[in-house]
């Protein structure tokens, strides 16, 4: 018998290799975009966002989020629809995030915490059975918002500068990974009502990932660490004269900051296995 997915977020950075998976293995997919998609055997596409949603399936055998979990959770507990599986991706943000000084990036954990209560208390009263996936810093074509960021600045000085004590502990983790990991966790009964961490297959410091970032650009940019005062002094003057643009301040501050989680868990229910950080110049296409 032919298997029926929901997708939202099928065109993302996680949905696009989610999506390659479960056509590839049989399944019948309808999948949510903002925009025309080319059709394909299979693939039925639904335009709309959550704002404007078309009329959906009544019922289908696993539904998939990989966008904002919020926006995903509140749908969810407001729909019919009927779902024997809900695999949904969230962020260990709502753990890094949570004691922040920034009082934005501390609503942000907070609203990632409301969305997975809400998503479990749903689903375990429709009788469905929920996973939590929750990545740590993704990288990918059309995925590196993060190290994007980085790029952008170094790209329009030729240059980018780190304290010298910017060796917080990354795990990069590759969004083609994260599309695996959803498509094993909705066949093991073992991911069922539980949350996973999701980080990459290796454990660098902040500076090591920044510097192997920069060095696959062409032309590369100067990779430069200063003391920690030295750099407070230049970040402050950059901030003051409206030179930096896409840096906040607390993405400066967890620059030294540990932010590692445990795959062992992923690993055991359904055999998640990330590749090491290995980031390329496709992934940040000059503006």
């Amino acid at each position: 018998m032919t298997r029926r997915a929901l997708v939202f977020g099928a065109t993302g950075a996680i949905g696009r290799p989610l999506l390659e998976r479960l056509l590839a293995a049989g399944w019948h997919v309808d999948a949510l975009s903002r925009s025309p998609q080319p059709a394909a055997p299979g693939l039925r596409w639904y335009q709309g966002g959550f704002q404007e949603l078309p009329a959906l399936p009544d019922r289908v055998e696993a539904i998939f989020s990989c966008g904002p979990l919020d926006h995903f959770a509140r749908w969810y507990a407001a729909s019919t629809i009927e779902a024997a599986r809900v695999v949904a991706f969230g962020s260990t943000s709502d753990a890094t995030k949570a004691d922040a000084a920034d009082p934005g990036e501390r609503e942000l954990a907070g609203r990632l915490r409301e969305a997975s209560e809400r998503l479990f208390s749903t689903a375990r009263a429709r009788g469905a059975g929920p996973t939590l996936l929750r990545p740590t810093l993704i990288y990918g074509a059309g995925s590196d918002r993060n190290l994007g960021r980085i790029v952008a600045l170094a790209r329009r000085s030729g240059v980018f500068v780190l304290p010298g004590d910017a060796d917080g502990r990354r795990q990069p983790v590759h969004a083609d990974d994260l599309g695996q990991a959803a498509f094993a966790a909705v066949d093991a009964p073992s991911a069922v009502g539980q949350a996973f961490a999701l980080p990459g297959g290796e454990v660098l410091a902040y500076r090591e990932m920044v510097a192997r970032t920069l060095a696959v650009l062409t032309p590369a940019p100067r990779l430069l660490t200063v003391p920690g005062p030295l750099f407070a002094l230049v970040l402050r003057a950059a901030h003051a004269t409206g030179r930096l643009h896409g840096l906040p301040p607390g993405a400066v501050a967890r620059m030294r900051e540990d932010l590692v989680f445990d795959a062992t868990p992923a690993r055991s229910a359904f055999g998640y296995a990330p590749r090491p950080f290995q980031p390329d110049a496709a992934m940040f296409p000059p503006a």
